[in-house]
């Protein structure tokens, strides 16, 4: 049993598998803090300097100014603006995989045939292909022009 998890395990498509793991993870931290930290801040600040990793509702009924004071009294919260964060941190993510997926797909085509140019005609009598430079029909006899 050992050695068949070992053999599972070292494939290929396993390991190619657990990388894209460990870079997809890290990929998705750099765009969390492109998010929250560079993309978020000037949209706050164009939609009258409202912070969105600020913005929740109080279920508790107390009111609490930002939402680490709600946090830390241990109220009942709805992180509204976090999950405003959460969705365009998936767009983005969603945006980049399917421009690089889209590339890969661009160079795995095979570039289309070009068309070769004919190297037969037709025999006008017989119908027969006939090579191009010929002059006379190699089934009917014909003289061709």
């Amino acid at each position: 049993m050992l050695k068949e998890f070992k053999e599972f395990a070292m494939r290929g498509n396993v390991v190619d598998m657990a990388v894209g793991i460990i870079i997809g993870a890290a990929f998705g931290k750099i765009i969390t803090s492109f998010v929250s930290d560079i993309l978020m801040p000037p949209i706050g600040l164009l939609l009258g300097k409202v912070n969105f990793s600020n913005l929740f509702i109080d279920l508790s009924g107390q009111n609490f100014a930002t939402l680490e004071e709600a946090t830390k009294a241990g109220a009942a919260t709805i992180n509204y603006g976090l999950f405003i964060n959460t969705i365009l941190d998936f767009v983005i993510v969603a945006i980049a995989i399917f421009l690089v997926i889209r590339q890969i797909n661009r160079f795995k085509r095979e570039p289309e045939a070009v068309a070769a140019a004919p190297d037969t005609k037709e025999c006008p009598f017989c119908l027969s292909a006939v090579p191009l430079k010929a002059v006379r029909c190699p089934h009917c006899t014909s003289e061709l022009k």
